[in-house]
């Protein structure tokens, strides 16, 4: 019998066996490993300004002032409240940003809550996370995130230091996971094109259940103005299960226990099964290379240090 909940133990990459959740000093631990990371080589198409090489579409740059429009300046920099209000043409002025603002969301849904190898996908989720706080906070930029699950979505605003990163940090370690229906993958992600700002480099760390065309309209409004990284994280099995055997899985949840029973010789169930997983991931590959997005697949059962150090295609 294999259980969701028994799992085999996996060291982390600061040395404990934390399986099925994480503690904030092994999120702030990561710093360490975090500071041979560059995961702003994701976006390498243009040149934007603080010395990044970005995709996104927006200036880069932040309100300044306005002053009396003059012979030259760019017609779409023209404040028309100001001009509408004085009687006189005014200009909007930008200074350059210096630093990027880096929003990373993260699934704590109850189908991250799972494993047959290595550690829960929401376990891996919130590693990666943290991992990329540290990279950004190291870089200079701004860090911010968002954490959602069925029941509650909550952001933070894009802050500077470190305690903007160990901010980050405990929203993760108290995610609420319990169940609901207040929030799918759609209205996350509408959220998310809310409250990332134009410029930003934006991180989805999901395992993308419930992705959909609404979803993918969004995402595509959040890439006209940002960089997008998209993190699909998976479980071995969800891939394909053992070719024979039959397999019970529990969700270990003492008040609401539900258990499945598989049975490999089913043939067209596991082809069925098979199926859903495939067409989550050929959709997100779709949605990534239509909208011109960094698509990353990151196992259970890898060292997540490792993954980030990997090449990584941009699609």
């Amino acid at each position: 019998m294999l259980f969701a909940k028994k799992i085999e133990p996996t060291v982390n990459a600061v040395g404990g066996t934390e399986l099925v959740s994480v503690t904030l000093k092994t999120l702030i631990d990561l710093a360490k490993p975090a500071a041979g990371l560059n995961m702003h080589r994701l976006t390498i198409r243009s040149q934007q300004s603080g010395g990044y090489l970005s995709s996104f579409k927006g200036r880069g740059m932040e309100f300044d002032e306005t002053r009396l429009y003059q012979p030259g300046d760019d017609i779409r920099s023209i404040d028309w409240r100001v001009t509408a209000r004085t009687g006189k043409t005014h200009t909007k002025l930008f200074r350059e940003e210096r630093e990027k603002p880096v929003f990373i969301s993260v699934d704590n849904r109850l189908s991250m809550h799972f494993a047959t190898r290595g550690v829960f996908k929401s376990v891996q989720a919130k590693k990666i996370a943290a991992l990329l706080a540290w990279v950004a906070n190291q870089q200079g930029d701004r860090i911010g995130g968002q954490v959602f699950s069925h029941a509650s979505c909550k952001e933070l605003k894009p802050q500077n230091g470190k305690h903007a990163v160990l901010h980050f940090l405990n929203a993760l370690v108290v995610a609420n996971n319990t169940a609901g229906n207040e929030f799918d993958l759609a209205k996350v992600l509408a959220r998310l094109a809310q409250h990332a700002r134009p410029g930003s480099l934006v991180y989805v760390i999901s395992d993308f259940r419930g992705i959909n065309d609404q979803c993918e309209n969004y995402l595509l409004k959040l890439s006209e103005h940002c960089d997008v990284v998209l993190i699909f994280i998976v479980d071995p099995l969800e891939k394909g299960l053992p070719a024979q055997g039959r397999f019970r899985f529990t969700n270990d949840q003492p008040n609401n226990q539900r258990e499945v029973v598989i049975d490999t010789s089913d043939k067209q169930r596991i082809a069925h099964y098979q199926l859903r997983f495939e067409d989550r991931l050929q959709k997100l590959k779709r949605i990534a290379q239509r909208r011109s997005l960094a698509l990353i697949q990151c196992s259970t059962q890898d060292d997540p240090v490792q993954r980030l150090r990997q090449p990584l295609e941009v699609r």
